[in-house]
């Protein structure tokens, strides 16, 4: 499969949230790699998630705003905003 990314992303294990529905939910999650332009997600287990919302990293870094590009078992990957 060739790669179709527009920026390398850098693997990382960082903690984050998914917050939506005007931040009433929140869903844990693991930020597997990330870049400029996007990242990948992990979860503890099949999740079910909005197709945009916003990633709130626990360390402090700017939220971004994500679309889901794919989805598979317990991650996904997203586009940033």
């Amino acid at each position: 499969m060739a790669e179709q990314r527009r920026a390398s992303r850098e693997k990382t294990y960082k903690a984050g949230r998914i917050a939506f529905g005007g931040r009433r939910a929140e869903i844990f999650c693991l930020v597997r790699n990330l870049s400029a332009t996007g990242a990948c997600l992990g979860f503890d287990g099949p999740t079910e998630l909005p197709d945009a919302f916003n990633l709130v990293f626990d360390s402090g870094e700017p939220s971004r705003m994500c679309r889901v590009v794919w989805r598979k078992d317990k991650r996904i990957g997203v586009a940033f905003q």
